[in-house]
């Protein structure tokens, strides 16, 4: 209770700059909340996929990487199976890549969707504490201008504590969405990385199985 009572005290003392502060706060943990369950998702469903694919792509069977596809909504499927498609109208490794490359850009401009909004909110949370101390600080040295000298140096210092509130509430703030957005970004290239390094495995598997095929013929 005595912990609940010192927050609340805390926040009003801290002047009108803590409330758009702590609005910055409630938006942020909204969105680390919303972007961290979407990636995470996102990563078991494509882990899952990844389970179910690998056999199929180590031996370059695009019919059974089709069948999985057309079963699942996993990014790393639609990934590939989009390959799969270029390959057979073009036979060229370049284009099978490149259809692939188009997929995970468009998947990960939804898995980077509002994550930048967190840095900026970081940002604005130290800004806005920062100002609020400042606007605080010009009060007081205003407000004891024409006060009592006997009472100046009480007045300057009781007023300087509440305008440090708001720099501490906006380091509070920030510190936690700088780190959640780092979370974030480090599972966002987790999940792209996979994707990448599934499609780079099945070119070289397909790559592979036609340079045997060729040699075998050769031979």
């Amino acid at each position: 209770m005595e912990l609940l009572n010192g927050i609340v005290r805390f926040l009003q003392e801290g002047g009108v700059f803590i409330y758009p502060i702590a609005f910055i706060l409630v938006l942020g943990i909204v969105i680390a909340v919303e972007r961290w369950w979407f990636l995470r998702s996102v990563y078991g469903v494509n882990q899952r996929a990844m389970a179910q694919v690998q056999s199929a792509v180590t031996q370059a069977d695009t019919s059974r990487i089709v069948q999985l596809a057309a079963s699942s909504s996993a990014p790393l499927l639609a990934m590939l199976v989009s390959g799969v498609h270029r390959l057979r109208s073009s036979s060229k490794r370049e284009d099978m890549e490149y259809a692939m490359e188009e997929v995970v850009l468009e998947y990960s401009l939804r898995l980077q969707k509002r994550t930048p909004f967190l840095a900026t909110l970081a940002n604005v949370a130290t800004l806005l504490g920062l100002l609020g101390t400042i606007m605080g600080l010009i009060a007081a040295f205003s407000a004891v201008a024409n006060a009592d000298p006997s009472e100046k140096a009480s007045l300057l210092s009781s007023s300087i504590s509440v305008a440090m509130n708001t720099t501490a509430f906006g380091l509070i703030t920030a510190i936690p969405l700088v780190f959640v957005h780092a979370l974030l970004q480090g599972k966002t290239a987790s999940i792209i990385d996979t994707m990448e390094m599934v499609g780079i495995k099945l070119m070289n598997s397909i790559a592979k199985q036609t340079d045997g095929g060729a040699d075998d013929k050769a031979a």
